[in-house]
């Protein structure tokens, strides 16, 4: 599990799967969201602009990422 630590008030999910070292770009952020592949809180999400506040669970090619 990756833990972010959130200097601001939120993080974008795009931004969020960029700081875990899951996806490489920003363009592979895209697909792999617009595709299905990206969980928030147990369900799936499509918006790559998805603001991520303390407490969620983003998951993710068997990963978890934790937003603290």
């Amino acid at each position: 599990m990756y833990t972010i630590n959130l200097r601001e008030d939120y993080i974008k999910l795009g931004q969020a799967l960029k700081a875990a070292g899951l996806v490489e770009s920003g363009v592979d952020a895209k697909f792999a969201i617009r595709d299905g592949l990206v969980k928030v809180n147990d369900q799936t999400e499509y918006q790559r602009g998805k603001k991520l506040v303390p407490g969620d669970v983003v998951e993710y090619n068997n990963n978890k990422i934790f937003i603290k």
